[in-house]
């Protein structure tokens, strides 16, 4: 996919919950300036170019996009990419672009060559909104010249293909009203589908919780439980199994609370021996400007730690602080 300046690809609102906000007095010319002058001078400066990144908006660091490529006839993209390596460089792209963009780019990236990389299809379908599907489709057919729905139904079957098409209809109900009574009756569903019939029926698990509204989904939850006994995600995890198991989990946890969904994440990123920076990239640029600051409580409150003291320590160098800049001291 090439990294022309997308200017037709509407922007989700940027959250209020994020670390990364508009700059005030914000100047385009100043931008495009320093950043020509720590891409064109011998020995790239890191610092200015993640100062920039980490500390505009998605909007203004499109207007400095378009403005780079009128003024040096260059892609900025591309030049962050000749002046910069490995994670970093990773980091910086992607920061660069308009979030449609990168969540095209890592959607074609998991579902293109050998094999279907399954946590990145089910990490950005389970938890992005429509309207975020649905510019995500736009990006993806801009680049690609066809629609994720297209490559998809050639890349997953049976259930678990069942559910991700839905998904990427980026059709889910959107009421906010709760009807309890409506909500019950799927909670009754779910429970008759799995743990009070000798083999599930899947196809009722896919159809309610990919298709409900988010506000019923929960209320469904709490209703399931009642009935159960258990939660929803124990129920699932014992009665589906595979691809579909590993999707209606992340379902259940992102209706739940997609920052606390996020921020187990972020932990198993940089668990154990080695950090998985592909990961921690694409969570930390694509939440920077969405809900960040509930990523952050909601590491705390699960493993008793700051975010930004578990990234101090595992990651190091001009790539640890990009993160630490999207972050925030906690």
């Amino acid at each position: 996919m090439s990294d022309l300046w997308v200017s037709n690809i509407l922007q989700t609102t940027p959250g209020e919950r994020g670390t990364i906000k508009a700059k005030a007095n914000f100047s385009v010319s100043e931008d495009v300036a320093a950043l020509r002058k720590a891409t064109e001078d011998i020995g790239t400066t890191d610092k200015t170019l993640i100062d920039i990144l980490t500390h505009r908006s998605s909007s203004q660091k499109q207007a400095i996009s378009k403005a780079y490529e009128e003024t040096t006839k260059r892609i900025l993209v591309n030049d962050l990419k000749g002046d910069t390596q490995g994670s970093l460089e990773d980091m910086l792209v992607a920061l660069a672009r308009p979030p449609a963009v990168n969540d095209a780019k890592w959607l074609n990236k998991a579902i293109k060559g050998a094999g279907t990389d399954i946590n990145i299809l089910i990490e950005i379908l389970a938890s992005r909104t429509n309207k975020q599907i649905k510019e995500l489709s736009a990006a993806y057919a801009e680049e690609t010249k066809k629609t994720p729905m297209q490559k998809l139904k050639t890349e997953v079957s049976g259930d678990f293909g069942k559910a991700i098409l839905l998904l990427a209809e980026g059709a889910r109900d959107e009421s906010t009203n709760v009807n309890a009574d409506k909500a019950r009756e799927d909670a009754k569903a779910l429970y008759h589908a799995g743990e009070k019939r000798l083999g599930t029926d899947e196809s009722k698990f896919i159809e309610i919780l990919c298709k409900r509204s988010i506000p019923h989904l929960r209320q469904t939850i709490l209703e399931y439980k009642n009935i159960s006994g258990k939660t929803l995600q124990k129920s699932i995890e014992k009665e589906i199994s595979g691809d579909l198991e590993e999707l209606l989990v992340a379902i259940v946890k992102c209706v739940m609370s997609t920052p606390a969904y996020f921020a187990e994440k972020l932990y198993k990123s940089m668990k154990g021996a080695g950090t998985d920076e592909t990961t921690l990239t694409r969570v930390m640029v694509s939440r920077g400007e969405v809900d960040m600051l509930d990523i952050r409580a909601e590491f705390k409150k699960l493993y008793q730690r700051s975010l930004y003291k578990e990234i101090s320590s595992d990651v190091s160098g001009s790539y640890g602080d990009c993160l630490k800049m999207i972050c925030g001291e906690d």
